[in-house]
């Protein structure tokens, strides 16, 4: 059994996981967009905590806010100067999908140059860092594992009341199930579409933001974490933002746990491995369930395990 350390790590990494996946489905659900570029939404994140950090000496937990911020107006601007013109010249998916491939290795570059001009700035290596040392004790739990799990709570209470509650809410789910219908009853669906990629960027950064207490932050993160944010997406279902949560916390707990049984027989040395964990995943959840676990007809299911619906 694992111990508890392994545990609370596999939660830790679900959090931030179930984050990012969401703001990846958001993107999806808008505009049908497969965006590669997620994970380098969160590493602005990362750097942006990092900055505050070196430049300001304020705890990375002071810099949700700020990354939040970051991470929406690097959304935003994906969206608006890159696949908005595309969309309109009526661009297939597949070219929207390169676009997000083409502006992630973008991003690769410049998060490169501010990592060394940052470094500079401050006189310490900018290339690698992580937050361990920063996490302390709140009541006998790892700070990172309350934080992130409180993160979790406030974003889906205020996504439940956002999208529930309101007429902007209302608005937003009628552009995301039937854009054209959308727009003949008065809705704007270029600001919703504006508002999800914003808030994609936004709930990926703050992730980021709390990713370095988990693992060591490199430029080239993003490129790495990318499969497991779209395992997740997958397994949950791609087309609804409650899959994400589910899908989050399958994969994430299967990614740790997974991982950490393996190295227990074949040797430490499994552990760069856990990516084949997501990808091996994402296989079984497309051959079994293509829509996710939020597209099953559960009720179906029940009858034919019931015998009532021939197979």
């Amino acid at each position: 059994m694992p111990g508890m350390e392994v545990l609370t790590g596999a939660i830790i990494y679900s959090n931030l996981l179930v984050l990012l996946a969401v703001g990846l489905t958001l993107a999806y659900i808008t505009t049908a967009v497969p965006n590669f570029a997620q994970g380098s939404f969160a590493v602005v994140g990362s750097y942006t905590a990092l900055t505050i950090y070196r430049l300001f000496n304020l705890h990375p937990y002071v810099s949700l806010p700020l990354a939040f911020l970051a991470g929406g107006a690097v959304g935003l601007a994906s969206y608006v100067f890159v696949l908005r013109p595309l969309i309109r010249r009526g661009a297939t998916v597949v070219t929207l999908m390169i676009a997000t491939l083409a502006l992630d290795l973008i991003l690769l570059g410049l998060r490169g140059i501010y990592a060394g001009y940052l470094g500079k700035m401050t006189g310490s290596t900018c290339d690698m860092f992580m937050f361990a040392y920063l996490n302390y004790n709140i009541f006998g739990l790892p700070s990172i594992l309350v934080v992130s799990s409180l993160v979790i709570v406030l974003t889906f209470g205020v996504l439940f009341t956002l999208l529930y509650k309101t007429k902007f809410g209302i608005a937003l789910r009628a552009s995301m199930e039937n854009p054209a219908l959308a727009e003949i009853m008065g809705v704007n669906v270029e600001y919703t579409r504006m508002f999800a990629w914003f808030l994609s960027g936004a709930l990926a950064a703050m992730a980021g933001c709390l990713l370095p207490f988990k693992q060591e932050i490199v430029p080239a993160t993003a490129e790495i974490i990318i499969v497991s944010i779209f395992a997740a997406s997958i397994v949950g279902g791609l087309n609804n933002i409650y899959g994400a949560l589910i899908g989050g916390y399958i994969v994430g707990m299967s990614e740790s746990l997974v991982t950490y049984w393996l190295s227990t027989i074949f040797g430490t040395g499994m552990l760069v491995y856990s990516k084949v964990v997501a990808l091996t995943i994402i296989i079984v959840t497309l051959l079994i369930a293509p829509q996710g676990i939020a597209g099953i007809d559960w009720r179906v299911v029940r009858k034919k395990l019931r015998g009532e619906v021939k197979a």
